[in-house]
């Protein structure tokens, strides 16, 4: 088979195999067996994981396209239009097919005679609009609608970013609602679960759209893209790895169930096919992409060979999302606490010294942008230092602690009791946002970026042009503005807290992320306006840093003695009803965290305002290091002319009689 031939049936080759995996799992997993309680016919049990899988095929070409065309392809080229236009497509098939799961979950769930009465549409409205996987569902299909017709219609770099970021976004609703109540970790399946289908999307979608794209590209430009995209491949393959072995744990008691469960052998296949699909893209990457502008078939036939790979995997993982697990399966009906009833989890042990080593709770998000913000940042000192340029020892400890630091606090024992103990999510807050960004800040990590990582010269944006976007936009002198960070910084605090916001990370697992990029995001800013080393448009002078520092931080003092001064419990039908029988009452630990905010989280401040102290210090010294440079090269050639121009005016004052 030619080149050109094996191209054009890499995608068909996908479908096919994606469609006989999904028949042949859900026929050994269970997954359309007939329902033991309203069962709503073949019709729905079998159309419903097939419609699954064209939303996750189709939304993976929306977002793999995307992506690819932002870090590796440029406006000015016909491959740029062709990758939206592909992406267009997706979003369109994504939207259809999100309506139709939309209309079948509705159909399984509540089993509604079928009809065209207005009862019927009642019935579907108020499942839309009340019922939790009714909103998600909706609400996806609306937002891969948006895309559909972003992606036709715009064509500049940052549209097409944030075009991307909405295709992002539009997936995570259904992986919100693919976790199956029983199982034990909720949070941490939640999470892996939207993790892994954004990086299985970039990666299945920006391998469609190689082949979409291959006519359109000038002679030697296809090598480049191939290149680029393996390096997306890999962090995509690294996010889907690690995230699918965290939500495995979640689903099989003991590795024997993957042989002798049938959820855990469509597992199985799946798990196989990922890591084939890793060991052959590393394989044909490293050998053959230098052959891919001679229009090599052995490299299209392992690229066809992948898209069987990637469709089998796709077929099992439709079919899994039908399937119930061993571990639901084993799980005894049983009456549920307060805490599991709020929290989708059991309520932890008591907090004991042993406990602050003991006790995790893995959030894989975090945990993934942890071990790249180690990975890159170590990455770029070794390529300084690789071709002779220095990087202070310093910044690497400050990056590493202050990462370290996020991990623990996002995945350790504050994450795991800041759900059921006020005083330990203030802490957890309280390091977010003044701690960890002191340390980060120090570390220059937007230097290191701009000096480590290589300038693209043909007009496509890699990581050194978008980290320089993000830091020169528009929005981003704004948000530096010193008045502005700080406003963010101590207003959000307030808002947060004294309104839904609080309620809502409690309650949902998407608030809880949002809250911490939140005030890792503010304090970041704070920091950078007031000690960082990475260049920003404005600072203010030393001294005007630290009456804002004073500022803010008397207005901070404010909000932890406002919370000590409640009478009432914040969130009472929270962290009053989960059945704690163990360590403060819901008031006095309440209490306790409003202490910590106003002492504990003063500690960063006097290391903020030291920090000020002391590079205020420094600039001085480098002012007048500078100024007696000067007068050494010039001999001191402005202080002679200035007592020459004295002694001048002397002398006409004498010369008038003065």
């Amino acid at each position: 088979m030619n080149p050109r031939a094996l191209r054009a049936a890499g995608p068909v080759i996908l479908l096919l195999a994606a469609g006989v995996a999904l028949v042949g799992s859900l026929v050994i997993a269970g997954g359309a067996d007939p329902l033991p309680l309203q069962d709503p016919g073949p019709v729905v049990r079998w159309s419903l994981p097939v419609a699954k899988l064209v939303v996750n095929i189709s939304g993976a070409v929306m977002l793999g396209s995307l992506v690819v065309a932002l870090f590796a392809l440029a406006p000015k080229e016909r491959a740029f239009e062709v990758a939206l236009d592909t992406a267009s497509i997706g979003a369109a098939v994504f939207t259809i097919s999100s309506g139709a799961t939309t209309f079948l979950n509705y159909m399984l769930g509540l089993n509604p005679q079928l009809s065209l009465g207005s009862e019927f549409g009642a019935q579907l409205g108020n499942y839309l609009t009340t019922r939790e996987i009714g909103q998600a569902w909706l609400l996806q299909t609306i937002a891969g609608g948006v895309v559909t017709v972003l992606a036709f219609a715009v064509r500049g770099w940052t549209s097409t970013l944030l075009t991307a970021v909405l295709a992002g976004a539009s997936l995570v609703p259904m992986a919100t609602q693919s976790h199956s109540g029983d199982l034990a970790d909720h949070n941490l399946v939640v999470t892996a679960i939207a993790v892994h289908t954004v990086g299985a999307a970039v990666w299945l979608g920006g391998l469609v759209l190689l082949v979409a794209i291959r006519p359109v590209l000038e002679p030697g430009r296809m090598r480049r893209v191939l290149e680029r995209y393996s390096s997306i491949a890999l962090v995509a393959f690294i996010v889907v790895a690690i995230s699918g072995f965290l939500r495995s744990l979640a689903s099989i008691a003991s590795l024997d169930q993957l042989i002798a469960d049938p959820y855990g052998i469509v597992l199985l296949v799946k798990i196989v096919m990922l890591v084939a699909m890793g060991v052959l893209g590393a394989w044909y990457r490293r050998r053959l992409i230098a052959k891919s502008t001679e229009k090599h078939a052995i490299f299209w036939a392992v690229l066809a060979l992948e898209f069987v790979f990637m469709g089998i995997a796709s077929g099992a993982a439709a079919a899994l999302a039908r399937s119930a697990s061993p571990l639901t399966e084993d799980v005894a009906p049983i009456l549920e606490t307060p805490a599991e009833i709020l929290s989708d989890a059991p309520l932890p042990p008591e907090l004991t010294a042993s406990a602050w080593f003991t006790q995790w709770e893995i959030d894989p998000l975090w945990l993934l942008i942890g071990m790249f913000a180690i990975f890159f940042y170590a990455a770029g000192v070794r390529r300084l230092r690789r071709r002779g340029d220095a990087w202070p020892v310093y910044r690497t400890v400050f990056w590493m602690l202050g990462i370290a630091q996020l991990l623990w606090v996002t995945c350790g024992p504050l994450n795991a009791y800041g759900h059921y103990l006020f005083s330990m999510h203030m802490l957890l807050h309280m390091l977010l946002s003044m701690d960890i960004p002191l340390m980060l800040v120090a570390a220059a990590p937007v230097t290191l970026a701009s000096r480590a990582i290589g300038k693209r010269d043909d007009g496509t944006r890699g990581g050194r042009e978008w980290v320089l976007w993000l830091v020169h936009n528009p929005v981003a002198k704004v948000l530096t503005n010193p008045f502005v960070a700080a406003g963010l910084f101590i207003g959000s605090l307030w808002a947060f807290y004294f309104t839904d916001l609080f309620r809502w990370s409690l309650y949902d697992h998407l608030g809880h992320e949002w809250m911490v990029a939140h005030f890792l995001i503010t304090g970041y800013l704070f920091a950078t306006t007031l000690v960082g080393i990475d260049p920003v448009p404005w600072r203010l002078p030393y001294a005007g840093r630290l009456v804002l520092l004073i500022v803010v931080m008397a207005m901070h003092a404010f909000f932890g003695i406002a919370i000590m001064s409640q009478e009432g419990l914040m969130v009472a039908e929270w962290y009053g009803s989960m059945g704690r029988d163990w360590g403060p009452t819901p008031l006095e630990d309440q209490y306790t965290g409003g202490g910590i905010a106003w002492s504990i989280g003063e500690i960063p401040t006097v290391i903020t305002a030291i920090t000020v102290a002391i590079q205020w210090s420094r600039s001085d010294e480098r002012q007048q290091k500078r100024r007696d440079r000067h007068a050494d090269r010039t001999g001191d050639a402005e202080l002679e002319e200035y007592n020459a121009r004295l002694a001048e005016m002397a002398a006409r004052d004498r010369a008038r009689g003065l």
